[in-house]
């Protein structure tokens, strides 16, 4: 079973962050609750670690986070509000239906695409889960706090990303 436990996540981030690197969290309108919280443990470790801009857009379910993530590149990459990382979060809670299936797969496939064309990483802070109890259990209980995790992911790879003399 994946644990925060069984990672050295939380140790020292090596290299150095670009000056006034940005993140740009684009996150879920379903599932508010639940994604109010891995907004809030993202942003508390971003800006635990250094990242002073961080903006937040909105989009209606995890469906639609990779189009959002594209779109906002489109429309800022090469000028100064070119975000340094995206994370995405989102929360799709199990139904009685194959849409969690799909749903599920589609946001993965789209979240990894994005990692192979954009020039930045986009951080997979998207819970799949089966119950509320799940959800809990991420976001501040015995599983950690995913939205946390997202966030150290997210200045890792900008610090990774930096030590190759990139953006």
């Amino acid at each position: 079973m994946a644990q925060v436990s069984n990672s050295n996540l939380f140790g020292t981030i090596t290299g150095t962050l670009p000056k006034g690197a940005c993140v740009v969290m684009v996150r879920t309108e379903w599932n508010a609750a639940i994604v109010d919280k891995l907004e809030a443990g993202c942003r508390k470790a971003l800006l635990d670690g250094g990242i002073e801009r961080i903006e937040t857009i909105t989009v209606p379910g995890a469906f639609e986070i990779p189009f959002g993530v594209k779109q906002y590149w489109e429309a800022k990459k090469g000028g100064a509000a070119a975000p340094n990382a995206f994370v995405a979060l989102g929360c799709v809670l199990r139904g009685g239906t194959p849409h969690f299936e799909y749903v599920c797969q589609a946001v993965t496939a789209g979240i990894s695409t994005l990692n192979l064309e954009l020039p930045v990483p986009v951080i997979f802070g998207v819970l799949t889960l089966d119950t509320q109890l799940q959800a809990d259990e991420r976001t501040g209980g015995i599983h950690g706090h995913k939205g946390e995790e997202a966030g150290i992911t997210a200045i890792k790879m900008i610090a990774l990303q930096h030590s190759f003399g990139s953006k």
